[in-house]
């Protein structure tokens, strides 16, 4: 069988690095299953994708549908012309898409109009906040996919609440682990950490990009400030997004204990969170990394479609609430901060487990 892999932004590849690893080692086996891989071009930043493909060992994409910037629609328009065309010049068996950007949702819905079969790796998480665009994503490729791939038994049961069938959830792990824990002994320190004279524990990781956060400027200023004040005792490392940069550059937010740097790749960054004091952010998947190596994390947002890793991780929502905030740094500070544990099958073989039941599903072996 051939298998269509679908990449466009950051965290894409991180999940699909094992993937590609697990179905290398059932070709091996002698079973019959290929992939081609498809990256979309949504991440255009060098340090937001290529450098990627480099580190995590996954084979350039034969495809480069060069997508770059645009609006909503215009992204999820260009997505669908060029995987159109992909899938017309390059028949496969099944397309294979990964957690909930925009190329997520825009190629599950021209599989499905092609007649192809969709799987769906993270299927089943919920935020219940229709005003994030990755919500709609999820909402959308989960009402037409055909495998359901999941990271908790949270989110196989949401899918069985909305009328997905047992037989069509597959309960497997998180990948994003799965990649975390083949590197862990390859993270490296990056050159800002001897230019800064970073101490393991001594310093704190940023990273902002939600719209919520970032697109209104009083709102990122009075951010910024509260979280550089509560964090004076501690150099504070803030790898800029793309689209937070220009706002910065125009508010001219200069805290002495803040250092914005360029985005940096994954090895290097997750050096950097698996030796910090605490990570400060407003993505889902840090707080996924911050709750397996066990480093507490202030989550910038008011809800996430990951609970478990306040549940049991090392994570607490604050969302931009100030008085929620001060509380969050009174309990870092005063080393209160609660003590985390790694969620069920979070053990670095879900990619394993995911190919092995699309062994099982098409009789390949």
């Amino acid at each position: 069988m051939t298998i269509t892999i679908v990449a466009g932004a950051r965290p894409n590849f991180m999940k699909i690095a094992p993937i590609i690893e697990a179905i290398k080692l059932k070709q091996s086996e002698g079973i019959d299953m290929t992939y081609q891989l498809v990256h979309t071009g949504q991440h255009y930043d060098k340090n937001l994708s290529d450098t990627f493909f480099e580190e995590l060992n996954i084979p350039f994409p034969d495809v480069n549908l060069n997508v770059q910037s645009g609006t909503q629609a215009e992204q999820t328009g260009a997505i669908m012309i060029g995987f159109e065309k992909v899938l017309a010049n390059h028949p496969t068996d099944l397309v294979m898409v990964v957690g909930d950007v925009t190329s997520t949702m825009a190629c599950t819905i021209v599989a499905k109009k092609a007649g192809v079969k969709v799987a769906h790796v993270e299927a089943g998480i919920r935020s219940g906040d229709m005003s994030m665009p990755e919500e709609i994503n999820r909402i959308v490729t989960d009402s037409l996919t055909d495998y359901f791939f999941t990271t908790t038994t949270l989110a196989s049961q949401t899918l069985e609440n909305l009328g997905v069938s047992k037989n069509q959830i597959y309960f497997v792990g998180n990948v994003m682990i799965d990649t975390l824990r083949k590197n862990e002994s390859r993270l490296k320190q990056p050159e800002l950490w001897k230019t800064l004279q970073l101490e393991s524990r001594k310093y704190m990781v940023m990273t902002l990009h939600r719209p919520s956060n970032v697109d209104e400027e009083v709102q990122l200023k009075a951010l910024i400030t509260q979280l550089a004040h509560l964090g004076q005792d501690y150099t504070i490392i803030f790898p800029v997004h793309p689209r937070t940069k220009k706002l910065l550059e125009s508010l001219n937010l200069n805290f002495e204990n803040l250092h914005y740097v360029e985005p940096l790749g994954y090895l290097e960054f997750n050096y950097l969170v698996k030796h910090a004091f605490a990570v400060l952010t407003d993505s889902g998947g840090i707080t996924e990394e911050t709750t397996v190596m066990n480093v507490p994390c202030i989550t910038l947002r008011h809800n996430t479609e990951r609970p478990e890793t306040c549940t049991i991780g090392t994570n607490v929502l604050v969302g931009n609430d100030p008085d929620k905030i001060d509380d969050a740094f009174e309990n870092l500070l005063s080393g209160t901060w609660k003590e985390g544990t790694i969620p069920e099958l979070w053990d670095g073989h879900a990619a394993k487990r995911i190919i092995n039941h699309l062994v099982d599903i098409y009789n390949l072996s």
